[in-house]
């Protein structure tokens, strides 16, 4: 294969095999509108980082940071809905990156890579901050699972034995944020909620306890990836979309299989 095929291959599977493990948090917890906000705050941390003139993924994590930071402060409020919070930080994040891009007259921006991304273009830079992204995300997620995960079945209880509810919440904001960054090159801005849901999605219905839903999860978003590149190059298609048709067909194959057959 050429050299941007392997780069591409490469940066799609660290990718998944991150967000594999975090989806299925995201799947329990039913926090799919929490990845959205975060990843429509990505475009202004792509403003943020051509104004300071920083790598615009760093830009990106740190908005995506900021964003998880006050997500997890409002959700402690009960004056608004949590639903009607993130819809109003979602719009405001993404409506605020556009305007300050306009601003920036003398600056050519590709804003169609940057909302759904453009993985044959990833450089081996883009891999080193792919794969250490994706290998700290994961770290931190082992290191977070026993509390975590009790958190998820049942916070009050959790609470009660002593986990610090709170700054688990925080951190698994955090953890999101750190993936939609290095995520952003593969599938983009508009498109990393999905791969974080939908093979999670998928694995659910096969999984037999929390850990074999996670590593089922990583496995199937490893082959929704090499799928969609292969489709991508078989059919000319847009890559990050077809990686998320491909998730969404094995998804659907799925839950096509016979009840008998799916564990």
């Amino acid at each position: 294969m050429d050299d941007f095929l392997i780069r591409a291959l490469s940066g799609g599977l660290g990718v998944a095999l991150a967000a594999g493990p975090l989806g299925a948090f995201i799947v329990w917890r039913r926090m799919a509108y929490f990845g959205d906000t975060l990843a429509h705050s990505g475009l202004l941390g792509v403003a943020l980082g051509i104004v300071l003139q920083v790598n615009p993924q760093l830009g990106v994590a740190a908005a995506c940071l900021l964003i998880a930071i006050i997500l997890v402060l409002l959700q402690r409020q009960r004056a608004l809905a949590v639903d009607t919070l993130l819809g109003i930080l979602a719009h405001t994040s993404l409506s605020l990156g556009l305007v300050t891009l306009a601003f920036l007259e003398t600056v050519r921006i590709d804003l169609t890579g940057y909302l759904f991304g453009d993985i044959l273009a990833i450089s081996p830079d883009d891999l080193y901050w792919i794969w250490g992204g994706a290998g700290l995300a994961l770290a931190a997620l082992g290191w977070l699972w026993r509390p975590l995960l009790a958190a998820t079945v049942h916070e009050e209880l959790a609470q009660v034995e002593g986990v610090p509810v709170f700054a688990v919440r925080l951190a698994f904001m955090l953890l999101i944020a750190i993936v939609i960054a290095v995520a952003m090159k593969v599938v983009g801005i508009l498109l990393i909620t999905s791969l974080l849901i939908i093979p999670a999605a998928t694995a659910r219905r096969f999984a037999r306890s929390p850990e074999s839903m996670a590593l089922l999860a990583g496995g199937l978003g490893c082959i929704a990836v090499g799928a969609g590149l292969w489709a991508s190059l078989r059919w000319d298609t847009p890559a990050g979309p077809s990686v998320v048709v491909a998730a969404t067909t094995l998804f659907a194959l799925g839950h096509a299989l016979p009840n008998r057959l799916q564990r």
